[in-house]
This record gives structure tokens, sequence and C-alpha cells, in this order.
């Protein structure tokens, strides 16, 4: 009887039947796996479960609890959600159902002009556990164009796709003319490349979460359709931790605490995505760059400083004209028509730094930094607080350096951004590789191959994960992005280091070496926090608004009992000024329950009682931020304050002192759900 062989995961092979199937060859493996199986993969390539396996392929098993595994169980929900909503809307046009980070979505045309509401989600989801129940098999056909367009004639959506396909778009696979399909009854058939799971009866763990519009094709002249988004896991207790999430997120927001503890705000009268910090938002934002700025000296960076203004001669130089005009401000036209733009970047001007006298090799590496503000003209759409937003001040470094030391600058400067970062609270990375984009690049292919193997040999000396962005990279050489996973397991975007061998090139930049001979430098591109304005968000809502103590506004609020101990608390203020703590007085009328809660809502660290005893005494009674029991009544003052100066010192937080806080010290941050949710990058130093 003939067979086949095909290898698997862990290097061995496995002789099968002909015919066997990948559902046949999980089962075979083991009924555990059968169970989890969603989708497999024969040679790279992603099929479902009811391929028959060919001889000598690759093959695996794809699981529900693996990222591709849940995209195939999203993609599969967003396909009986369509159904439901042709169930309970009949001659409803549906258009695309993507996956998306963590969930799906599907856009519609309903009947008559009607619009969908939030109250309708319940109808639809009840309406999905009907037809999962059904266990409906997807079945895949495959169609040449003719027969497309036939089967979805009621479909303008559809049709619209199929004769892309026809004229060559890569909108769904299609090899010649053939355009394939999944059916999942009589009623119900959808274009989709697939895989999917085998039937409906495979999911079951999802929600919808709510409704919005959107244009056909992103066009606001096209038509506008209602789109309902959802999510979907492979159990009930990893969507429960996904909706935790959720709910921590809300909680945590940036914009919401950023009101509440009176940090920032985005005045109509400035424009959209243009911030204004206010005192305490203002103290925080210049702890976090002085204690950066200490580091950089340490760490032997030079600082210097650009216009927020330039000719644009100076971005068609570097290129970013033809690359990055899409995210610059329009040109203001001065002295007699010459064009002047608002820079979004601040490498060009170190470029001139650099170039502006002749260069030895005994002067590099040559490291210049700058906290630079620029400004990128994002859409309306995009803009989020401060995490996405039109003026921002970057922590932009450029590192001019030999060819010989190259691969020592880049471990240095990735293992300083490390350790600073380290030093802000973050602890869990993972690194990002970004290759060369295709057609959006400039320089050759061996110098950006020698480029990128370089960043991928200092980011595997770091012993963190390593994971590739094909296609990328910034037009003019790839980068390394650290991804922070923060205290509710999401990932954001955080420093990037980017190693550039073209704009030295573009600038004519040179160095004497010891030779006596011109050389070109190399140029490395470093943003640490990425830009202020967003690191900050990320730190808010890592820490749910509660900051460590040596970022921290207000480090100590002193409630005298009565106004007959003024006197003392204002001296426990001075003392604490003194030993360079910020303290106030809460001078406002009121109960002292009322004090206390308006300071634990301003979540300030440490709030201080004195009383007739602690006056005489020279204590405070002591509630420190995250405690769940009594105040510490009869603190000596001077132990108060070496203990809050330690924690400074230590960049700690008083959680970490406090009882019943939680084993990581941390009671309110809440715990990690099965998966991050990455969160949009802002752009870093282009």
């Amino acid at each position: 009887m003939a067979g086949v062989s095909v290898g698997l995961p862990d290097g061995s092979t496995r002789e099968l039947a002909e015919g066997t199937t990948a559902a046949d060859l999980a089962r075979a493996i083991g009924s555990r796996l059968a169970k989890a199986a969603v989708v497999a993969t024969i040679d790279g390539h992603e099929v479902d479960l009811d391929t028959r396996l060919p001889d000598g392929a690759q093959v695996a098993i794809v699981t529900d609890d693996s990222e591709a595994g849940r995209e195939v169980l999203r993609h599969s929900t967003a396909h009986v959600m369509a159904q439901a909503v042709r169930r309970l809307w009949p001659g409803a046009k549906y258009a695309i159902g993507p996956v998306i980070e963590n969930g799906f979505y599907y856009d519609f045309e309903l009947p008559g002009g009607a619009h969908f509401s939030d109250d309708d989600l319940e109808r639809i989801e009840a309406e999905m556990r009907v037809i999962i129940a059904e266990d409906q098999p997807f079945v895949r056909h495959e169609h040449d164009i003719e027969e497309g367009l036939e089967i979805f004639a009621d479909q303008p959506f559809k049709e619209e796709i199929i004769e892309a396909v026809a004229a060559g778009a890569d909108e769904v696979d299609a090899e010649g003319s053939v355009v394939s399909t999944y059916r999942n009854s009589d009623a119900f058939i959808d274009l989709c490349r697939g895989p999917h799971v085998p039937s409906t009866g495979r999911l079951g763990h999802f929600k919808l979460m709510r409704v919005a519009g959107a244009y056909w094709r992103g066009d606001e002249k096209r038509e506008q359709l209602q789109r309902i988004y959802g999510t979907a896991w492979e159990s009930e207790k990893a969507l429960a931790a996904y909706l935790h999430q959720l709910e921590e997120a809300e909680r945590r927001d940036h914009r919401k605490l950023g009101a509440e503890l009176d940090l920032y705000s985005f005045p109509d009268e400035i424009g959209a995505g243009l911030a204004v910090f206010h005192p305490k938002g203002g103290t925080i934002r210049r702890l976090m760059e002085d204690y950066s700025r200490q580091r950089h000296v340490e760490s032997g960076y030079e600082f210097v400083h650009s216009p927020h203004i330039t000719k644009s001669a100076l971005f068609e130089e570097s290129g970013h004209l033809d690359w990055f005009a899409d995210g610059m401000y329009p040109p203001m036209e001065l002295d007699g028509g010459t064009q002047y733009y608002l820079k979004p970047m601040n490498c060009p001007f170190h470029i001139l730094v650099y170039r502006s006298h002749q260069r030895s090799y005994r002067e590099l590496p040559m490291r210049l930094f700058e906290f630079g503000s620029v400004y990128r003209y994002e859409k309306s759409g995009v803009l989020q607080g401060l995490t996405r937003v039109r003026g921002m001040t970057q922590d932009d470094a450029h590192i001019f350096c030999t060819r010989d030391q190259m691969d020592t600058e880049l471990v240095r400067t990735l293992t300083f951004v490390l350790d600073l970062l380290r030093d802000y609270g973050l602890n869990d990375f993972y690194l990002e590789l970004s290759t060369k984009p295709p057609g959006k690049a400039v320089g050759s292919d061996e110098e950006w191959e020698v480029a990128t193997e370089a960043l991928r040999t200092t980011a595997l000396e770091m012993g963190l994960e390593l994971v590739m962005d094909e296609g990328g990279g910034a037009f003019y050489g790839p980068k390394i992005s650290v991804q922070a996973r923060d205290a509710i397991g999401r990932t954001w975007q955080m420093s990037t280091v980017q190693l550039d061998f073209q704009l030295p090139q573009r600038f004519g930049l040179e160095y004497v070496g010891p030779d006596n001979q011109r050389h070109r430098p190399i140029m490395v591109h470093r943003a640490l926090f990425g830009s202020v304005e967003r690191f900050m968000a990320v730190l808010i809502e890592h820490y749910a608004g509660a900051l460590p103590t040596w970022l921290c506004p207000e480090q100590v609020r002193v409630i005298p009992v009565t106004d007959e101990h003024l006197d003392y608390a204002h001296s426990v203020v001075d003392a604490c000024a003194t030993a360079g703590l910020r303290a106030t007085v809460d001078t406002t009328d009121g109960k002292m329950g009322a004090h206390i809660r308006r300071a634990r809502t301003a979540k300030i660290p440490y709030v201080l009682v004195v009383g007739e005893q602690d006056r005489t005494a020279g204590s405070v009674g002591v509630n420190r931020r995250g405690w769940s029991g009594k105040p510490e009544l009869g603190m000596p003052l001077a132990a108060l304050i070496g203990e809050v100066a330690d924690e400074v010192e230590r960049k700690g937080l008083p959680e970490d002192r406090a009882p019943g806080s939680g084993e990581d010290g941390r009671g309110d941050q809440g715990a990690a759900p099965p998966a991050s949710a990455t969160r949009a990058a802002e752009p870093a130093s282009a």
C-alpha cells in the first residue's frame, strides 16, 4: 500500500497511509493535540485540517492557544457573526471581516439604511450561539471568476473584491482566475482565503464589543458601513482574563488619570494633539528628564540643541521630504519664497553639528543627545491622549563611530537603553528587529544585510526573545525596537536603535583616520523614551497613576488634626524639604476622613496625620499608599524621612512595604492576561 512520509517540528518523521489528513495526523500524535488543533501548516502554509498530506512535506499542527490558532478562531467567529446578522437582518450586505489584534470585526450595510445599536449585540450573540450549536461545517470550494460573481450576485462588496482579483489585486488567495469560498450552510457562504476551524461547534468563547461606523475601503467618499467589533479566545478562562484586562486598561487609562490627577490637558484653543502640562505633570516631566540627563552625562553623551524649524533644503538632502513628507506639517513660505518646515525629527540637525568642521578618528565615537521638540501631522482619527500626538519631545541621540567601533557601540547603546528603562520600573522586555522595507528604502542590499546582521547579533547578546518585523525598517536602515510589557501584560513599543549607513553618505560625512585618509562614519539613531509624552502615558498606565515615590510630584502630604497643629505640620514639611522631599500641608476645611480620601485619590505616597502627641514627641502618624490596615502611629519624624528618602534613592514604591499589597508589592496593579495587547507605537527616531 502506498504511503506518505512527513516531517514534524521536532525533527522526527511519520510514515502515514496515503490520503491521511492533517486532522488524522493530530489524532495519531495524541488526543490532546487533536482536541486543541484548529488548522495545520504544510511547508509553512496554513491549511484546513481536512487537507490531505503530500509526501515529503513538513507539517505542524496549529493549536487554539497559539497566536496563529487564535487568529483562526477569530476569523471563523467573524463568519459566524456575519451569518447571524444575515439571519436577523435579511437582505443585509456584508463586506469584509478580518482578524485584528485580540479580535475581529465585520462590516455591513443594513437594508433600508438601518443602523446597529449596542443593544443589538446581545441579539446577535444569541443567534451566533444557535449557529455554533448547529455545528455547521466550514467547507472550502474554489471557483472561477464567473462562478464567484454569480454566487455573490446580490453582494456588491464581494463582487468588487472578486473583480479586483480578476484585475490582478491580491485581496483573496487566487491562482490565476480562481477565488475560494467557505460554505457553512445552504443559507450562508463567504468569500475567504481561509483556513478555518472544521465546524462552528469548535467555537464559542467570544464576546461582541461595540458598534462603529466605517467607510468602505477606508474612503470617506464611499459607502458608510456598520462595523461590529468582537473578540474570541480558546477558552472561557482566556476570554475572562482578556475582558478583565480591558477593565484594568480602562481603569488605568492615562487620559482619565491625567485629568483626575491634574497633570495635563489638550485645550481646543491650541489644537488637536498638542498638550500643555500643568504643574504636577510638568514636575513629572522634569524628574523624568533630569534623571535621563544625569545618566546620559555619566555615559559619555554630549548635549546639543537645535531649532524647531528649518529650510526645506535640509530635509531634501536627508531624503525625508521624499519618504516622510506625509507625516510633516505643510511648509511656511518666508524670505521671498523660501520654504521652512517644522521639524519632524532631530537627526539632520545633529548631522550638521558633526559636519560643522573636520573630524578626526580621535573624536569618535561622538555621542550627541537632545531633548528635541518635533512636530508630526498625524491624522485626527489616530490621535490618542499622550500616546499619539502632533507635538512631542524626543530624547534623541545620534552616535557617530567608525566601522570598527560599530558593534561595541551597538551593544553599549542597547544595554544603556534597557538599564534606564528598568530604572523607571519596566522589566519585562523582548526585542523586535525591523528589516528593509521593500520599495521604500535607499542604499544597497549589501549595506542593508551588513546593518541588519549587526543589529541581530547585538540583539542576541542581550539574552532576550527576538522576533522579526520583516519590512518594518526606516528608509535609511534597519532598527531594533524594545517592546516592554506593562503590569497587565500589554506590550508597548519603547526605545529604538537604528543603524544607518545612508545619511552619512547623503550628507558627505567624513573623518580623518590614523592613515591620514578620509573615511565615512557609521551613524546610530537612538530614541530611548520614544517621546517624553508617550513614555509618561506608559508609566501612568503601568502604575495605574500610583507612580514610584521618586516620580511623584507630591511625595508627602501632611494633615494637621486641628488648626493648633498647623505650625508643627509646616515644620514637618520644612524637614522633608531639607531632605530633598516634596511635601505640602493640607490646609483645607473638612473632616479628617475627607482629607485622607482626597490624598488617596491623588495617589500621594505618604499621608501624615499630626496631632498633639506628635507635636510633643516629634512624630507623625503614617498612612502609606497601598496600606490596607490601620495607620502607623507615633513614628519618629526622622525615621519617616529616612524611609522615604531611601525609597526615592532606590526608586521604590510605598506598596513595597505595605502589608496585604500582594506578592509583587503592587496591590492595585491587576493580573496579566493570557496574551498581551500590543499598543500602537508612536514613530520613534526618524
